[in-house]
């Protein structure tokens, strides 16, 4: 059960990029439906932003079916049947099923653009210049999975995040503030070299995810008079071993880059929303404010703040045997691999006292980060 409250907050869903890894936040979520998590809020980059449409955009009885529906589809390429690998054999097989999906691409998500269109000078001009592969196979997937006009019209609030190709600005496409449709999402998770911006309203995006890989900023930005509970799952550790080969130095440098905004994000935040709370309390305690002029009392009236934000901050912790290629290799193996570990963890969590037994932050913000520990 979700920790017993004395309090009302919003529940927040904030989902990270991670390609592969998003398997993780749909088994996370699962776990969060089966406790009784109902969101308020969903907020995604990339793959991020693909397992929130499709939370959003469906009735709470259906939405774990049509997150299991997504990566069932995409993972339909290479299956195999349970033996044991032993751990260089797994090595062997993930880096298999990545050469497949980097050659073939991923059912349902995306396929390469035709050779013919590289090699021949006189083809049209197109994605196929810009971009390594099609993701004109997603918004079919979308359409499928999602009910647009739930998200539009619904009760929970959809943000996901994209970068402006022309400008460079970041920018967030939000449900409160715009009509989403398949290409809100597409954008969010049209990762460059590999997949082609997308044109929305005349304007050109990539994914969100080459600015800030969490949206973990945006929505306390938007909403921080609120009291919120906010799950951020997280696809990248900053924890990670000592590099062996240059194939692991590729792969560490992409789990400090992608998990280095998310602890700047919270450490920043910690320190504002104490500031914001001193100063909510200064007013309180001290009513006579005449010593103030009305420009000093409107912004300190502005800045302060008397919200409480509980974060549970869950992170996918990577496996001896994964590579490099962890993001992009969906064999169903892992696909399934993953999706245990995000429920689990999220079962762990909601388990531990300090999290049953919570109060509501006295200094603005509690931070629970539990790290479980697993076996083989």
């Amino acid at each position: 059960m979700l920790a017993n409250k004395e309090w009302k907050e919003k529940s927040v869903l904030v989902l990270q990029g991670g390609g592969a890894l998003g398997s993780y936040q749909a088994g996370a979520y699962a776990a969060l439906h089966e406790a009784g998590y109902d969101p308020d809020w969903l907020a995604g980059i990339s793959i991020g932003s693909i397992n929130s449409a499709i939370i959003a955009g469906n009735p709470p009885d259906q939405r774990v079916k049509k997150l299991r529906a997504f990566w069932e589809l995409v993972s339909s390429n290479l299956q195999m049947p349970h033996v044991s690998f032993g751990e260089q054999g797994r090595v062997l097989y993930n880096r298999l099923n990545a050469g497949l999906v980097a050659a073939w691409g991923v059912p349902g998500f995306f396929k390469p653009h035709s050779p013919w269109a590289f090699l021949n000078p006189f083809y049209p001009a197109g994605n196929h210049k810009i971009s390594v592969y099609d993701t004109s196979p997603l918004k079919d997937t979308l359409l499928e999975l999602i009910d647009f006009d739930r998200i539009n019209n619904g009760d929970i609030r959809l943000s996901v995040g994209a970068v402006n190709v022309k400008s460079g600005n970041f920018t967030y496409f939000d449900s409160k503030k715009i009509e989403i449709r398949p290409e809100h999402i597409m954008a969010s998770g049209s990762l460059p070299e590999g997949f082609p911006p997308i044109e929305i309203d005349g304007e050109w995006y990539w994914d969100g995810g080459l600015v800030s890989n969490t949206p973990l900023q945006y929505v306390i930005d938007e909403q921080y008079r609120d009291d919120m509970c906010i799950f951020q799952v997280d696809l990248f550790s900053a924890e990670g071993p000592m590099p062996e080969d240059l194939f692991d130095v590729s792969q560490r440098i992409s789990d400090i880059r992608y998990s280095s905004r998310t602890r700047l994000n919270t450490k920043v935040f910690k320190q504002t929303q104490q500031v914001r709370h001193t100063i909510a309390r200064l007013l309180r305690e001290y009513p006579d404010q005449t010593v103030l002029d009305d420009k000093d009392l409107k912004l300190l009236k502005h800045w302060s703040c008397d919200s409480a934000i509980t974060i549970a901050h869950l992170i996918y912790r990577q496996k001896e045997y994964e590579v490099h290629s962890k993001d992009y290799e969906f064999s169903r193996l892992s696909v399934n691999e993953h999706w245990q570990s995000g429920l689990e963890d999220v079962q762990f969590t909601l388990a531990q006292p300090e999290w049953i037994n919570r109060k509501r932050p006295v200094d603005g913000v509690k931070v629970f980060d539990f790290k479980h520990k697993r076996t083989g």
